[in-house]
């Protein structure tokens, strides 16, 4: 049986490692064992982060939206009950919109849930 030396294959991995950590900086992106390690690390942060990315915008809207919220003269969590109280089922990245782009309209929305909370 002719013996097998793997050249063609391993050629292969290591170009695709080098390929995905293009634009690494120095050895990063020169040496194989190096820029797999930070492709590994790399790809471990990527799909942490896409989980993160949700939180950190929910955060983002709660705080645009308790910022109009007590423009109108209500907290955020008075809001939000003023809102679920008279069944308005708006998620908050669309009250967020509504507090940056239509301050009039959310100003309605406030005085509906002022009108439920009392």
């Amino acid at each position: 049986m002719p013996r097998t030396k793997h050249g063609v294959p391993s050629h292969g991995r290591t170009k695709k490692i080098l390929k995905k950590a293009k634009g690494y900086f120095g050895s990063r992106s020169k040496l194989h064992r190096i820029a797999r390690e930070a492709v590994n690390r790399a790809l471990i942060y990527s799909y942490r982060d896409r989980r993160v990315r949700k939180r950190d915008f929910r955060r983002l809207w709660i705080t645009r939206i308790n910022a109009a919220a007590r423009l109108n003269g209500l907290s955020y969590n008075r809001f939000i009950e003023g809102l679920r109280k008279s069944n308005i089922e708006i998620d908050r990245k669309l009250l967020a919109e509504l507090a940056v782009n239509d301050a009039a309209g959310f100003a309605k929305l406030a005085e509906i849930a002022k009108e439920k909370r009392s």
